[in-house]
């Protein structure tokens, strides 16, 4: 199986290896996406995130699933002290950073479910895989065509936090100016809901975030600093093919 369908505002291409694997699982990854859309979009002003933002649910009208998104947003306003903060003055209610990794790793459950064990799930360049290696590549953060280094993933879930798609986008919460000290911090951990929470926080923190992600459970950090110095932990599943100081 191996579709590509354009949801949330990115492509997100599915590819399971394994025989026997019903072509309704992908219709179930890409139905709950487009579930996720309407649903979680803070751009859509009928959606439950925008009706929570303007203060028109109760918490008894909240779903379990904004319940559990909202406890996600929480833990990492704590955990970093303010600088990962969903609710910015001027900005409303986004939770995206926390969404889109969530709802990936969600359909990648589906997917498991349905029997799949080998498969790569990627959502506009965040990576959930399973019955690897799959290599996946770290896009240099100031030259398109270029990789930092590639990696290989076996299962688990890889995202990066950067500068180069949507520019000066991450907020430090603890300031309300962008997000400085780092050009790109990609985060490998255990699910993509962790690895893309943990680098888009880190990244939120600034220069401090690459200590901050390589100390949370089971997450390996590759970081390119503002001074184009790359900083890699020691678990960091890199192959070496592609592999570069950002120059």
């Amino acid at each position: 199986m191996h579709r590509v369908e354009h949801v949330m505002g990115f492509p997100v291409s599915l590819r399971v290896e394994d025989v026997g694997v019903p072509g309704a699982a992908g219709d179930a990854v890409f139905a709950w996406l487009r579930e996720v859309d309407e649903r979680f979009s803070p751009f859509k002003a009928g959606s439950e995130v925008s009706r929570h933002g303007r203060g028109e649910l109760s918490a008894d009208e909240l779903s379990a699933d904004l319940v559990e998104v909202l406890g996600l947003c929480e833990r990492y306003r704590v955990a970093t002290g303010g600088a990962f903060d969903v609710r910015l003055p001027g900005r409303g209610f986004d939770p995206c950073a926390i969404v889109k990794g969530w709802s990936v790793q969600r359909a990648a459950e589906l997917l498991r479910d349905a029997g799949a064990r080998r498969f790569c799930l990627n959502a506009g360049g965040d990576v959930v895989a399973g019955g690897g290696p799959w290599r996946v590549g770290v896009r240099h953060p100031e030259i398109a065509d270029r990789l930092c280094t590639v990696l290989e993933l076996t299962d688990g879930a890889v995202a990066t936090s950067a500068r180069y798609e949507r520019g000066d986008h991450i907020v430090d919460g603890r300031t309300g100016a962008p997000a400085t000290g780092l050009l790109s911090v990609t985060v490998v951990a255990p699910t993509l809901t962790e690895a893309d929470a943990v680098a888009t926080a880190a990244f939120a923190m600034g220069a401090e975030g690459v200590g901050w992600a390589a100390g949370q459970d089971g997450c390996e950090v590759y970081a390119v600093d503002a001074d184009r110095r790359v900083l890699r932990t020691p678990g960091f599943p890199v192959t070496g093919v592609g592999e570069g100081a950002a120059a």
